[in-house]
Parts: structure tokens; sequence; C-alpha cells
């Protein structure tokens, strides 16, 4: 079976992907030009905008997640990037995976343009999972 999946989040920016996978603890995999899936399209499942079956395990990119057998791959698309991955069980991501990876790049895109202003930003982890950034309108000191 394969179910995959993709993310809204506009990906554009690699140096926050880099940051992202590491603030997760994955693996950013540059230049790589496959990623693990389940290997064949079971049809089942509707495949995500602007992907053909043709395209299923081939990217530009891939991030590998800890204790998962699937990687997400990055497929470029126009000017931004595209993550996408195989959610079928055996393969150990989640749609929850998507969640995280869209909190961690908008955290570290907005993080890395606040600091480009030369704003101080501090983050807060919110019990509810959600992260809180404060970004100072007074520039950093």
């Amino acid at each position: 079976m394969s179910h995959l999946v993709t993310i809204k989040t506009e990906i554009k920016d690699m140096v926050a992907v880099r940051a992202a996978c590491l603030r997760l603890g994955w693996a950013f995999m540059e230049g790589q030009k496959t990623y693990a899936w389940f290997g064949e399209s079971m049809g089942d499942y509707p495949l995500p905008d602007g992907i053909t079956v043709d395209d299923l395990g081939k990217c530009d990119h891939a991030i590998r997640v800890p204790n998962a057998r699937y990687e997400i791959g990055l497929v470029k698309r126009g000017q931004k990037f595209l993550p996408v991955w195989d959610f079928w069980c055996s393969g150990g991501l989640s749609e929850k995976t998507g969640n995280q990876f869209a909190q961690a790049y908008a955290v570290e895109r907005t993080k890395a343009e606040a600091r480009k202003q030369g704003r101080l930003v501090t983050e807060t982890a919110m019990p509810t999972g959600k992260i809180k950034l404060t970004i100072s309108l007074e520039g950093a000191a």
C-alpha cells in the first residue's frame, strides 16, 4: 500500500529546512534523488497535486526521520519544494510527521527573517505543543 501526503506549507528556503531537520533530530539528505517509500502505488489513495505515479520515490532532496523506514522527499516544483512521503503504517511516518516538519520549518524561517531585519526573537514552547515566537520591534541589542 502507498498513502502519500503533502503539507500546505511552501518550502523555499533550504537553510530553514536544514535548521528544521536539526531542530527535530532528523537528517537532511541534500541532493538525494530518491526517498524511501512502499515502492508501489496501489491506486487506493489520491496522489498529491502535481505528483504522478511516475514521480513517486523521486525527489531533489530527502529527509530521514529516526526509527522510520520511509523518508520524506522534497520535490522541486517551480520555485518551491513539495514535501512528499508515504504514511502507510509500516513505514513509520504519519500525517503528524508533516505537522511537525511544517511547524519546525515555519519557526526556523520566521526566526531567520526576523534576525535578518535585526530583530530579537524569543521562542516559548506552549503546553499545547504550539510554539510562540515573540519578535522585538526594537531590534536586537
